[in-house]
Order: C-alpha cells, then structure tokens, then sequence
C-alpha cells in the first residue's frame, strides 16, 4: 500500500452501535497505517425520514431518540471547529455504547460534552433544530457519496485517479487491532476500489462486541 498520507473521512451518528464499532477500528487503522480520520456527522433519523411509516414501532421510538446526540454534535462543530468532533464522539460512543448509559438523558450529554472539553450548555441544543440545516448538509454530503440504501458508517478516501472512493462499512465485531486492524483496511480498499464492485454480506450472528475498547 501506498505509504504517503491519506485522509479518510468518516460519518457517524454516534447513536449507531455499528458505526462506533467501525470508528474504534478505524483509530487503530490509523497507528498502523498512513491514514488521518476526519469526522463528519450523519443521522439515521434523516436518512429514514421517508419511510419511517413502515419501520418497526420500536424503531421509530429510536430514532426519535436519536435527533438529539447528533443535535449536540453539529452545534458543537459549528460553533468550535470540526476538529473536536472526534474527541466528542469518542466521548458519546464511549458513555452510550461502553458504559451503556442514556444517551437521551441530559446529564449523560453534558457529561460527554465535559470529557471532551467543551461547553455543557451545548448539551441544550439537543431539542433544538437550530443546526438542522448544516446537519442535513453534513449527512447529505456523506448518503449522495454511496446511496440511500444503506447507513451509517459512511467512509470516503481518495482513489488512485483522484476521485474519491466511498463506501458503508465495514460492519464487523470486535473492533480489530493491530495488524488485524491493518488487513482489513488494507482489503476494504482493495475492493471498494473495484469498478463496479457493490457488496459482500453475511447474515450477523453476534451483537457489537464492546470488550476491547
């Protein structure tokens, strides 16, 4: 593989157990290879805006839910950079999805938003939508790159001929590290690279693996 640096751009909604999974390899990917994340947010509640008629009544609860997280992460990119997007969301992923905590509880909120070093009021943009705009923006930038037929996470690198590659993924458990985190990357590239190339898949026997993180 190439060795000079890249940038893989990644969007979550740090709501998504999947996503948090594939952003915690990613951080490893990015000790073992030349590669830099830059975060972006996406919104499964965006994404299933239009059918959300037919989804499960349980998850339409969910994604209800889940406007919030995404609202404070957004409000926290437009007023104090995008660089602290990834110390937010690890923040979140760490609270919601290791420790198993409320993601739709204020305090759990400010709490994150106090690890990462940022403002608790951002916590009070969570039943806001004053950020709607830039966060449909940010979520559409990320969807148009692969299609509205999958999620989160979306990640987009630069191609040999310098358009980018995008693709959803890779869904995988638990997160891998070193070199493991390394062979994965270094075959997720191989084939998103592929023209024409659109899915592998297997039915998934084990929930996210939170262990090693």
């Amino acid at each position: 593989m190439s060795e000079s640096r890249i940038t893989a751009d990644f969007w979550f909604d740090p709501m998504c157990p999947w996503a948090w999974m594939t952003s915690r390899w990613m951080l490893e990917v990015e000790k073992v290879r030349p590669v830099d994340v830059r975060w972006h947010v996406m919104s499964l509640a965006v994404l299933n805006e239009p059918k959300m008629d037919e989804l499960p009544e349980e998850y339409q609860t969910l994604l209800k839910t889940a406007w919030g997280p995404v609202r404070v992460a957004i409000a926290a990119q437009q007023q104090h950079g995008d660089d602290v997007l990834g110390p937010l969301y690890t923040a979140m992923g760490t609270r919601f999805h290791n420790k198993g905590q409320d993601a739709t509880d204020r305090a759990v909120l400010e709490a994150a938003l106090e690890d990462a070093g940022l403002p608790v009021s951002l916590a009070g943009y969570a039943d806001k939508d004053t950020y709607d705009t830039e966060l449909r923006a940010s979520h559409k930038e990320g969807i148009d790159k692969v299609g509205q037929d999958v999620g989160t996470p979306v990640i987009a690198v630069p191609g040999a001929d310098g358009e980018q590659i995008a693709f959803f993924g890779p869904v995988v458990t638990p997160a891998p590290q070193g070199e493991a985190a390394a062979r994965l990357w270094d075959g997720t590239l191989m084939v998103a690279s592929t023209p024409g190339f659109y899915e592998i898949k297997r039915t998934r026997t084990a929930g996210p693996d939170f262990s090693n993180l």
